[in-house]
C-alpha cells in the first residue's frame, strides 16, 4: 500500500451511484477529470433507480423532479434532452375514510370536514394567532403555530409520526423549516383561492418534467457517459472505507481489502459509516455519529387487474389505522412506463427502522399486510391483485429528531478540516435532499475539484433557494422566471 505519494496524478474516487455521486461523476468526466465511481448496489440511480416489474417501469416510490435553479434544470435537459413530459400532479389524502385534495381547496375540504370541523380548525388558527404558543423548537411547535393545532392534528401529525417513527414533539423544526418553510395557513389558503402559479410554493408546485423511461433515465444515461468518456463506473463493489494518513485523503479500501489510491474522494455513503470508518477519528465525533439514526423504507409493489383504478399520482394516507403512509400509481405518470400493458402497479411504502419487528417479515407477509390494506382504502374496488414484490431500502432517511444538529455540527466541522474530501448526498451529508439537492451537491462537488472553487457543500438544502439564476423546465424548454 503506497501512501502520501507526491506524484499521484489527479484522480477521483465517488463513493455511491445516486444523484449526488452520479452528478458528480458525470461533471468530472465532462471536464476530464480521471474518475473511478463505486456503488455497491448492481444499479445507478440509489433512491433514484427505476426498475422493470411485470414488463411496465416503477420507481422506488413517487420522484417527482422540479427546480427553480437554471444550474440545475440545464443539467437535467443536457442528460435527458426531449425524452421528458410534462405531468400534471394530482396528489390527495386518505383521511377518515375520504379522499382530500393536496394542495387542500376549500370547495373539496368544507364538504368532507364539515361545519362542525371546519369551525374547529378556524378558531384553532385564530386562537393560535391571538396567543401565540412558546417558541420551541420541535416539528409540532412548529406547524402549530402556522396552522393551529386542529389542523396539525388532521392533516400532518398521523403521516410525519408513520414517516419517522418518533412523535412530532420529538421531531426537530428543521425539519418543516426545510420541507414547508413560508408554507402556512394563510398561503396555503391563498393558493388555493387564488390559484397563483408563479409564486406558489415548492410544495405545492402542481406540474414537474418526469423522464419517458423513469426517474433512473438520468442517471443511467450519466453513467453510460461517464463509461463512453473512458472512465470507470464499478458495479457491485462496495467501499469499505475512505483511507487517510496525517489527516489528508489518500485513497479507499474496497470491501475485499484492496487498497486504490485517489487524490480525492467524493462520499455519498451514509455518514454514520463513513465516520465509524475513518482512521484516527476522534472519540467524540464517533460518539456524535452514533446519536444520528436513519430511517428504512419497505416497497410492497402490488400488479393490479385494471387500468383507470383512481387518478392520482401519489397519496398520502393519514389514516392511523392503516400502516402504510403513501401509494404510488405509477399508471397516472407517464404512458411509456406501462409498456401498453392494460394493469397498473401500485407501490404502498411502510417506514421502520432496523430492529423494529416489520423490517424482519418475509415477503409474503408483507405483501398479504399491503393488499389488505389496499382494499381497506377502497381504491381498487374489486379489482384483483395479481401478484406482489417487495423491495427493502436500509437507511434512506436521515431522522432529524430534536438535537440532531448538535451531533452533526461537529462532525461537519471534523470532515470539513479532511483534505481531498467532499461529502455530499441524502446519505451521505445526512440532509433529507430532494433530487434537485443532491443534483446541485454533485454539480459544486465536481466544481470544487475542477476549479477549485470553495463551494460550502453543507449549506445545500439549508440555504437552498439562495441560486443566482431562476428558470423552470417546460414543454419547450428552459423558461427563465
Amino acid at each position: 500500500m503506497e501512501l502520501d505519494n507526491p506524484n499521484l496524478p489527479q484522480k477521483v474516487a465517488v463513493i455511491g451511484a445516486g444523484p449526488a455521486g452520479m452528478t458528480a461523476a458525470y461533471e468530472l468526466a465532462k471536464g476530464g477529470a480521471a474518475v473511478d465511481l463505486y456503488e455497491a448496489s448492481p444499479f445507478v440511480g440509489g433512491l433514484s433507480r427505476t426498475l422493470e416489474l411485470w414488463g411496465q417501469l416503477v420507481d422506488l416510490g413517487p420522484h417527482r423532479f422540479f427546480s427553480s435553479d437554471a444550474r440545475i434544470n440545464r443539467l437535467w435537459l443536457e442528460v435527458v434532452g426531449t425524452d421528458y413530459q410534462m405531468v400534471d400532479r394530482l396528489t390527495r389524502i386518505f383521511y377518515r375514510r375520504k379522499f382530500f385534495h393536496y394542495p387542500l381547496k376549500p370547495f373539496d375540504v368544507l364538504p368532507k370536514l364539515g361545519p362542525l370541523e371546519i369551525a374547529r380548525c378556524g378558531l384553532s388558527y385564530a386562537r393560535q394567532s391571538l396567543r401565540p404558543s412558546a417558541t420551541g423548537g420541535s416539528f409540532e411547535d412548529w406547524v402549530v403555530r402556522a396552522f393551529g393545532r386542529r389542523l396539525f392534528q388532521i392533516f400532518f401529525q398521523t403521516y410525519s409520526e408513520k414517516l419517522w417513527g418518533i412523535s412530532c414533539g420529538e421531531l426537530d423544526a428543521d425539519f418543516a423549516a426545510q420541507r414547508i418553510k413560508k408554507l402556512s395557513f394563510y398561503e396555503a389558503v391563498k393558493n388555493a383561492l387564488l390559484g397563483d402559479r408563479k409564486h406558489r410554493h415548492k410544495t405545492l408546485v402542481d406540474r414537474f418534467a418526469y423522464p419517458l423511461h423513469g426517474t433512473g433515465m438520468v442517471y443511467e444515461r450519466m453513467a453510460a457517459f461517464v463509461k463512453a468518456r473512458g472512465q470507470n463506473v464499478f458495479l457491485s463493489t462496495p467501499v469499505r472505507a475512505v483511507v487517510t494518513r496525517n489527516g489528508r485523503v489518500q485513497g479507499i479500501e474496497l470491501e475485499q481489502g484492496r487498497f486504490a489510491a485517489y487524490s480525492s474522494v467524493i462520499s455519498t455513503m451514509p455518514l454514520t459509516l463513513l465516520v465509524k470508518a475513518l482512521p484516527d477519528v476522534p472519540d467524540g465525533i464517533r460518539a456524535a455519529a452514533d446519536q444520528l439514526r436513519f430511517r428504512n423504507t419497505i416497497l410492497v409493489y402490488l400488479h393490479v387487474d385494471g387500468e383507470a383504478l383512481f387518478p392520482d399520482n401519489w397519496l398520502y394516507v393519514h389514516s392511523p389505522d392503516i400502516k402504510t403512509g403513501r401509494i404510488t400509481n405509477f399508471r397516472n405518470w407517464v404512458p411509456s412506463l406501462n409498456r401498453g400493458r392494460k394493469t397498473t402497479i401500485l407501490a404502498l411504502e411502510y417506514w421502520c427502522y432496523g430492529g423494529d419487528e416489520i423490517w424482519s417479515w418475509d415477503d409474503k407477509r408483507l405483501v398479504s399486510l399491503a393488499s389488505q390494506e389496499l382494499r381497506q382504502t377502497g381504491l381498487i374496488g374489486n379489482s384483483a391483485i395479481l401478484d406482489g414484490f417487495i423491495h427493502r431500502v436500509n437507511r434512506c432517511y436521515p431522522v432529524y429528531s430534536i438535537g440532531y444538529k448538535q451531533h452533526l455540527a461537529p462532525i461537519q466541522t471534523y470532515l470539513s478540516q479532511v483534505p481531498g474530501l467532499s461529502v455530499i448526498g441524502r446519505y451521505g451529508a445526512f440532509k433529507y435532499n430532494n433530487q434537485d439537492h443532491s443534483i446541485l451537491m454533485g454539480l459544486l462537488a465536481a466544481e470544487n475539484i475542477l476549479r477549485g472553487t470553495g463551494h460550502d457543500l453543507w449549506s445545500i438544502n439549508t440555504d437552498y433557494e439562495a441560486y443566482q439564476e431562476s428558470a423552470t423546465i417546460t414543454e419547450s424548454g428552459l423558461q427563465q422566471n
